[in-house]
């Protein structure tokens, strides 16, 4: 008989996260859809995150500011939560959730896990980055063994750690990262995201002529979205004398050397909503060299507006592109695979139409209510093993007004 958890789905949930509202990215997305999900069913969330001056967007549900300092160097725009002051740790304890969910294995995340343990509330984790991959990109790559070992201390503590895929799930049991291992896969809204998107007008506003071949890449300009990969990839692709035009969508401190790489693409910095559909669907080749995404929200999406995938063969595409189908993996860092694929794509426009129908078919399964529906049956499992909470049935404040 499977487990009924109805009953035990938690009705308070403080959710940690080192980046909520300032910064746009896949993980962010997310956990916003989350938040949004669970307050639909009539669930309260308290959402602890640093903030910025200026948000990116607005974001959903209750956000209580954490203390931050922004990341040095090239990731300025981050931000590193400073752990819990006194005056949270009464919000939490006026809160009084009954379950804790923890976004990043940052200084945030332990105090916050740390906060749980001690008083019996359940705690769980979402696995959203390879922080242990970074230092490859920052001449770091020594540091990678010592990240990987904290991040296992961590997700040890944790009652249940979700992953977005099969594969990245087959990864870090290799790796002994978590004793329990689930998946929360991603959706995507296909009301948004699909090929009706498609605007020959705007490719024609943006020097896109009709009979151009588009390859896309969409995400932040930082070095761990592989863009040396991408950009030495598209200069093999002119170095042999294949047409294309090179799409860019989104902004970051590489901004101005991507565009150095790249003179002759467009660049349309950050967009979101209606804007962003409509730039994947104008779009005839996904591009994604990046080995850093457990999911890849991006190359998702891209599949729902019927655009085939290029990408590295990587947790974060391994388990949205079947190779010969919507797209093809290609291994990591390859540059003549790469631009041979791309090439095939670019030249074939039968294979392209073929995978563009593919992609549209293999994503329309993907909705968010059957993922978020899995999760919160994970979270019941959870609540269950912790019937006597420290506050169990005890007066709690309303925080509806929080900031």
């Amino acid at each position: 008989m499977p487990f009924d958890t109805h009953n035990l789905r938690p009705k308070r949930i403080a959710l940690f996260s080192g980046n909520y509202n300032y910064v746009m990215d896949g993980p962010v997305r997310a956990l916003n859809t989350l938040v949004g999900f669970l307050e639909e069913q009539g669930i309260e969330v308290l959402v602890f995150a640093p903030t910025a001056k200026k948000a990116a967007f607005r974001h959903k549900g209750t956000l209580v500011s954490i203390p931050s300092i922004a990341l040095p160097g090239s990731r300025s725009e981050y931000r590193l939560g400073l752990g819990l002051p006194r005056r949270v740790k009464r919000q939490l304890e006026a809160f009084q959730p009954d379950l804790v969910h923890l976004a990043a294995p940052d200084i945030l995340g332990w105090r916050a896990l740390s906060w749980a343990k001690k008083h019996k509330v359940p705690a769980v984790a979402s696995f959203h980055t390879r922080f242990d991959t970074y230092g490859r990109y920052y001449h770091l790559g020594w540091l990678e063994k010592y990240v990987t070992a904290l991040m296992r201390k961590f997700y040890h503590r944790c009652e249940q750690v979700y992953v977005p895929s099969e594969c990245m799930k087959e990864i870090l049991a290799e790796q002994d990262m978590a004793p329990d291992l689930r998946i929360w896969s991603r959706g995507v809204d296909t009301e948004q995201f699909n090929p009706g998107r498609r605007d020959t007008k705007w490719r024609r506003e943006n020097g896109i002529a009709d009979g151009d071949v588009v390859i896309s890449f969409v995400g932040r300009l930082v070095l761990e979205k592989g863009l040396g990969v991408f950009a030495d990839t598209l200069d093999e692709l002119k170095r042999r004398g294949v047409p294309y035009k090179a799409l860019i969508v989104g902004d970051g401190p590489e901004r101005e050397r991507f565009g150095e790489r790249l003179p002759e693409a467009v660049f349309t910095g950050y967009l979101q909503g209606d804007a962003l559909a409509r730039a994947y669907a104008s779009s005839d080749i996904f591009f994604n060299a990046s080995i850093t995404e457990t999911f890849g929200n991006v190359t998702l999406e891209a599949m729902a507006c019927a655009v085939p995938a290029v990408c590295a063969d990587a947790t974060g595409s391994r388990s949205l592109v079947s190779s010969g189908e919507n797209g093809y993996l290609v291994e990591p860092g390859n540059i003549t695979a790469f631009a041979d694929r791309l090439q095939t794509l670019i030249t074939d426009t039968a294979l392209r139409e073929t995978m563009s129908a593919t992609c549209l078919a293999m994503s329309a399964d993907r909705t968010w209510d059957a993922v978020l529906n899995r999760l919160l049956e994970n979270y019941g499992e959870a609540v269950a093993k912790y019937p006597d909470r420290a506050w169990k049935g005890a007066q709690r404040q309303d925080f509806s007004a929080a900031e």
